[in-house]
């Protein structure tokens, strides 16, 4: 297994169930389980490598059962296969704010932070945990009436900011296909592609 991937999903797994208000994640032989616990999303299985994933999968038949997979490995037709997915990580060593545009305003609070139309909508959003020396990154969105106006940039400039103030030397998060050549610009690396795929009711 590779430890960059090995320590990148284990930091990820541990601060996406905090930012998500979950259960801690549990070890398993081949990665970690989190007990969701919600509607159509009651367990996650995590992967660092696809080696196990035919006796994995072989052992899950509940729907609402998740799986994230660190490759691109092939699944039965049981599985609904989300759209392609990239583990992705940062050194924040050299974190620096960037000031929004005009017109809107940044809010900051120990859980992430919100920009503020003029209006005081809430324009983008993103939120983060620390879980030992990393951040983990979660739930970055912008509202579709204020795309395109850099706001992205300005929430995780701003997260990668907070999270080395709080003691936090690395971060990492898993991009959708759309949000990928975003923070390849911010100096995040694709660590592994992921497979993220659910068993339907």
């Amino acid at each position: 297994m590779d430890s960059s991937v090995d320590r990148a999903v284990r930091d990820w797994v541990h601060g996406w169930a905090l930012t998500r208000g979950t259960a801690a994640p549990v070890a398993e032989p081949d990665g970690y389980r989190i007990d969701v616990g919600r509607p159509g999303h009651v367990v996650r299985y995590v992967l660092p490598s696809t080696s196990t994933v035919d006796a994995r999968c072989a052992s899950l038949t509940a729907p609402g059962t998740w799986l994230k997979i660190c490759g691109r490995p092939a699944l039965g037709p049981q599985w609904t296969v989300e759209a392609p997915e990239y583990l992705m990580g940062k050194d924040l060593s050299a974190s620096s704010r960037v000031a929004p545009p005009p017109g809107y305003a940044v809010s900051r609070s120990p859980l992430g932070v919100e920009i503020h139309a003029s209006d005081g909508s809430v324009a983008a959003s993103g939120l983060f945990a620390i879980w030992g020396s990393t951040s983990t990154v979660d739930q970055v969105v912008t509202a579709p009436a204020h795309r395109r106006r850099g706001l992205g940039g300005v929430v995780m400039s701003e997260l990668d900011v907070l999270a080395a103030e709080a003691g936090a030397t690395r971060s990492v998060l898993v991009a959708t296909e759309d949000g990928l050549g975003l923070y390849r610009r911010l100096g995040w690396t694709v660590i592994s592609p992921v497979t993220a795929a659910h068993l339907a009711s």
